[in-house]
C-alpha cells in the first residue's frame, strides 16, 4: 500500500479519533450512561469508521481497478480485493 503514504498522517490521525471515540462508548457504558447518549456515541463512530472505510476504498479503486497502465492480471486482483472488502463489510 505504498500509495497510501501521501496520506497516511491523516488516516491515522482519523485512527486515533475513531479510538477515542470508541473509548467515549466503553466509558458511557461504565458510568451507566443515558441509553440515548450512547447510542448517539455508538452512530457516531460507526459513522466515523464508515467514513474511513470510504477513503481508504476509494483510494484502493483509483490505484488497483482505475490506474492507468494496470494489466487485466492487476486490474482483475484489484477489483477481487476490493469485492472482499465489501462482502466483509456486508455481513
Amino acid at each position: 500500500m505504498s500509495h497510501m503514504k501521501a496520506s497516511k498522517d491523516d488516516l491515522l490521525k482519523r485512527v486515533k479519533r475513531i479510538a477515542g471515540q470508541v473509548q467515549a462508548i466503553e466509558r458511557a457504558l461504565e458510568e451507566d450512561a443515558d441509553c440515548a447518549k450512547t447510542l448517539h456515541l455508538v452512530a457516531a463512530t460507526r459513522g466515523a469508521l464508515n467514513g474511513l472505510l470510504e477513503e481508504i476504498v476509494e483510494e484502493h479503486a483509483r490505484e488497483h481497478v482505475a490506474r492507468p497502465g494496470l494489466s487485466d492480471e492487476e486490474r482483475a486482483e484489484g477489483v477481487e480485493q476490493l469485492l472482499e472488502a465489501i462482502r466483509r463489510y456486508g455481513k
